[in-house]
């Protein structure tokens, strides 16, 4: 009833405007609709192809260094909400974008009062990035705009394609865990010319590494994604064929424009190795 009563106002609103001979046809406003998106994955892809008068706010989590996918101050740009059904019916946005993990509650809520409601799971290849980064340009009136950033995307992996043999190394990431083999993250990857080397030790999707198996069974290369004491311990400064470096873990699980900064900092640690 409330987005109902509020869509009445607007639209009075809009034909006082047009008697004025300046609203836009609504064909040509819904082109270029307003959007809330929950989901940082999500907030990076549609701050680089919507419009910045489209995207109303942005999930919390990209204004904070720990959770954000996208460039903290190019975040910040934008106002941000909690995720909660109060907040979005503020906005009044055209459309409410966010991840497969949306709270069932906020859901059937936001469905309740006639949101318009698209969820995007979590991307698990190069080839359901570009799709993601599609869909949501398309969803935002801005295909050309998508087309741009595959198009980028396609380049920094291009250039981040080795000419020597492939290396093997541990991403070893918060928690002390490791990715599985068909994650996003596993096939970027071997695309910059890297070998899983916890495969090779039989770890799958989220299996803990500990230091001890670290030391008796040393990749040639560490990548260092997380905090933990044993990520942190002295004694991996002493692994003479091993050569450590660190990844920031915002470059970890999502993808459009954060797999440019990720095959960025691989190809330069390839750089690294010589």
């Amino acid at each position: 009833m409330a987005k109902s009563a509020n869509g009445l106002w607007l639209l009075l609103g809009s034909l006082s405007l047009f008697a004025c001979g300046q609203a836009e046809p609504p064909e040509k406003a819904r082109a270029q609709p307003t959007i809330v998106s929950l989901n940082p994955c999500t907030d990076a892809i549609l701050a680089e192809v919507a419009g910045p008068e489209q995207l109303l706010a942005i999930s919390h989590y990209s204004h904070s260094a720990a959770s954000t996918s996208m460039d903290l101050a190019k975040a910040r740009r934008y106002n941000v909400t909690g995720g909660t059904v109060e907040e979005v019916v503020a906005l009044q946005p055209d459309i409410v974008v966010a991840g497969a993990f949306m709270p069932p509650a906020t859901r059937a809520a936001l469905d309740d009062l006639g949101f318009e409601v698209v969820t995007f799971g979590v991307v698990s290849s190069i080839s359901d990035a570009r799709t993601q980064i599609r869909d949501l340009a398309q969803l935002a009136g801005a295909v050309d705009s998508g087309d741009r950033l595959v198009a980028d995307v396609d380049a920094a992996l291009l250039n981040a394609k080795p000419a020597g043999d492939a290396i093997s190394a541990v991403l070893w990431q918060p928690s002390g865990i490791v990715p599985g083999e068909d994650a996003l993250v596993s096939e970027l990857l071997r695309h910059a010319g890297f070998t899983s080397h916890s495969a090779a030790m039989g770890l799958q999707q989220a299996d803990y590494l500990s230091l001890e198996r670290m030391l008796t069974n040393p990749p040639e290369v560490l990548l260092l994604a997380g905090q933990e004491r044993s990520q942190q311990h002295p004694v991996l400064g002493q692994l003479p064929d091993t050569h450590r470096a660190t990844l920031d873990s915002s470059l970890l699980y999502c993808g459009g424009p954060t797999i440019i900064r990720m095959m960025d900092r691989l190809s330069h640690i390839r750089g690294e190795i010589g």
